[in-house]
This record gives C-alpha cells, structure tokens and sequence, in this order.
C-alpha cells in the first residue's frame, strides 16, 4: 500500500521543511510514500475563493484514481486519538486500498466536488492551523500512527 500526501503549495518556512522531510523520511521505513505538491493558482488575487477552490480542486482530482482511498483534512471531519488513528490506519489497510491519499485544502478549503469524491475526512484539531503548517502535524501523526502499530516506544500513554 501507498500513501500519499497531495498538498497546495509549496512550504516556504524552513522550519517547515525541516520537519516535512525529517518526518516524511522516518515514514518512508513502514511504507512507500509520497507527497503531491500541487501548484498555486496563478492570478489567485483576481479570483473569488469559490473559483480558487474549483481550480484547486480539478487538480486535486486530477491525482486520485477510482480505486483511492481520499481522506481530506478538513476542520469539520472526525476527531481521533493518534491511538485511533492508528488503529483506522489499520483497519484501512486490511481493506487493501492500493493507494490512501490524505489532502490537505488551500487557504479556502475544498470544492464541492472534491467533497462528493471523498471516502473520509479527519480533523487535527478544532483549532485552525495554516495549510502549510499542518503537513508536518500530520506527517508527524502519520509517523506516530505507524509506530504504534509496530509496537515502537515513539508514543507515550
């Protein structure tokens, strides 16, 4: 199984970085991965959020086949533990779903249609993080999830 990270934007903040890349390469020792830089909207300042989000979201789909697993992280999606998360990462898996993506939205979030493609959404938290800010929670919680699962000591009860 893959796991794909598809996100808008690129990270400008080194801090950022630093950590996208130390997490996504602990990551990488429990399965293939990738992340999905989908670029900015050209001309974004002369458009209204709605024609942002259509933009961004045909590109978004563009990357997701039929038989992907699509979890967006979205402010009113499901709260979970890192236990539970883990433990949905697990259940999802036994589904076999050859690719699970994780999407993280734009400054407007998603289009409708990117709604409707969905299996799944999941929140971090019910406070708001900035786009880019929120790909290294989650490759952390991706990481942690996939720690617990192999019984290491990175989480703590």
């Amino acid at each position: 199984m893959k796991v794909s990270l598809i996100v808008i934007g690129k990270t400008h903040k080194s801090f950022l970085v630093d950590g996208e890349a130390e997490y996504f390469k602990r990551l990488k020792r429990y399965c293939k991965s990738e992340i999905v830089v989908i670029p900015d909207i050209k001309n974004a300042k002369n458009k209204s959020e709605d024609q942002v989000k259509e933009e961004e979201g045909e590109r978004i789909l563009s990357k997701i086949d039929n038989s992907d697993l699509m979890v967006l992280l979205d402010e009113n999606g499901t709260q979970l533990s890192s236990v539970q998360f883990s433990k949905w990462i697990q259940k999802e898996m036994n589904k076999g779903p050859k690719k699970i993506c994780f999407v993280v939205g734009g400054p407007y979030g998603f289009s409708e249609k990117v709604y409707q493609r969905t299996n799944s959404k999941i929140s971090l938290s019910k406070m708001t993080f900035s786009h880019q800010m929120i790909r290294m929670l989650f490759l952390e919680q991706l990481y942690r999830a996939f720690s617990i699962l192999n019984n290491e000591p990175y989480h703590h009860e």
